[in-house]
């Protein structure tokens, strides 16, 4: 049953993915990071109020950090969304479990209290490989801005996954880290939009039914798949979820096979699975010591979008 929540999420997060670029078309990146953050702060709020919950928190500061963060790194997948094939910028979204684990190897070598464990450099070496070969065409169609962009995304989702940590370890129950992570991406998504984001001075474009439904289905999947990622982690095996989380990649291909007819060279899905393998392998290393339902406190299930 654990592994099913898994599966829903990565569904969720790649259906979330697709409604960001189809939804690019009407929107600018910071509309988008906006309307989203909006959606999931308005559906938490009532939630929370109604199991009697409280916003109140003794860490402003750690939430303000790990938010604005978050924010950044989800600005940016977004804009690498809109730029590049989907399972291109999902493929390097997934990278953060790389820069994790590389992270952990340099401070533990730096520190000389952890000895290198090779499977894990070879992992975090071909990982690079793999970019290499996923952002060919990109560089080729002059998409290499988005290409640079889902790296960058990747990078910072990193650190986030590390913050979010670190306010588990504090006490800080989920709900309350994803309501204020939400709420800043609303806030520093409208301040962006007001400060002129959209081209030739447009301030918010106009709606449609269309991309209105397109709106409400990219916030509510976003919502929903953090929330079936959670109970996936409290209910199941970490190391077992932690690795289904990647069929996020496969999802993410079949929509852009589906919706706009993706093709990729050989060298493309080579460089996808060589991330996907090094990826497993850095998760492998990151949870192996993990208990079952200790999300909280050793790993994060929010993480994975932000």
């Amino acid at each position: 049953m654990a592994s099913l929540w898994m599966l829903f999420a990565s569904f969720a997060f790649a259906a979330m993915g697709a409604g960001v670029k189809l939804a690019s078309e009407f929107y600018t990146t910071s509309e988008l990071l906006m309307y989203r953050g909006l959606v999931g702060t308005t559906v938490l709020l009532f939630l929370v109020r109604h199991k009697k919950g409280t916003f109140k928190t003794p860490f402003p500061r750690a939430h303000l950090t790990r938010s604005l963060v978050g924010v950044l790194s989800l600005w940016l997948w977004f804009f690498a969304i809109s730029r590049l094939p989907l399972a291109t910028a999902m493929t390097l979204n997934y990278m953060a479990p790389i820069w994790i684990a590389a992270w952990m190897f340099a401070l533990g070598w730096w520190t000389k209290t952890k000895h290198a464990e090779w499977p894990l450099v070879v992992a975090i070496a071909m990982s690079f490989f793999g970019v290499t070969l996923v952002l060919q065409p990109a560089v080729e169609s002059q998409q290499w801005l988005g290409g640079l962009a889902g790296v960058c995304s990747s990078v910072i989702s990193a650190m986030a996954y590390m913050q979010v940590r670190n306010l588990g370890q504090l006490g800080e129950p989920e709900y309350r880290v994803v309501f204020y992570f939400s709420l800043t991406t609303t806030l520093v998504g409208l301040t962006m939009t007001l400060a002129g984001d959209g081209p030739q001075g447009a301030v918010f474009h106009s709606h449609t039914p269309y991309s209105l439904m397109l709106l409400l289905g990219l916030g509510l999947a976003a919502l929903m798949a953090q929330m079936a990622m959670t109970r996936a982690y409290r209910v199941g095996k970490v190391l077992v979820v932690a690795n289904l989380q990647y069929t996020g990649i496969v999802f993410s291909s079949l929509w852009g096979l589906a919706i706009w007819g993706d093709r990729f060279d050989w060298h493309v899905w080579l460089g996808i699975a060589v991330i996907l393998v090094s990826g497993l392998a850095a998760t492998f290393y990151n949870t192996r010591k993990t208990a079952r339902g200790a999300v909280v406190k050793d790993t994060d299930p929010i993480a994975s979008e932000t």
